[in-house]
């Protein structure tokens, strides 16, 4: 009966872990196919959203406006790839991941660039949606 139960509380989580993991391995295709409106579709549609890198954007607009600026050539975006280290479940509806990126470009597209990332994700209508990104390189 403790199998069951424990199972019953874990599957449903579990779950979750594998949809949050989905979502970022979508951001990754759409990095690496160079469209970064489906990568950013990935950021929940809000002006509250925050990314925290060199310096902090409010906005989902912002938060569009800062990759078009940073990564506007597919040179500059190069190839992406992540390295999931946790994910933590905030509660039903919230979540939190910390990371690794990498990512691989020429030298004229900026070199290799390597960094860490804790994201807070919020599950909504439209799934599971980035609300918080800080990442640091």
């Amino acid at each position: 009966m403790r199998l069951v139960l424990a199972l019953f509380l874990i599957l449903p989580i579990y779950g979750q872990e594998a949809a949050i993991a989905a979502v970022l391995s979508a951001q990754t295709a759409a990095w690496n196919r160079g469209d970064l409106e489906a990568f950013t579709a990935t950021y929940e549609n809000s002006p509250q959203i925050t990314f925290l890198g060199k310096t902090l954007n409010r906005g989902y607009s912002e938060v569009v406006a800062r990759y078009k600026k940073s990564y506007g050539s597919r040179e500059a975006m190069g190839k992406l790839r992540f390295e999931l280290i946790e994910t933590r479940m905030l509660g039903a509806n919230h979540a939190m991941v910390l990371g690794k990126f990498f990512l691989t470009r020429t030298t004229a597209g900026g070199g290799d660039a390597t960094g860490q990332f804790t994201l807070v994700l919020k599950k909504s209508e439209q799934g599971w949606k980035i609300v918080h990104d800080h990442t640091s390189s």
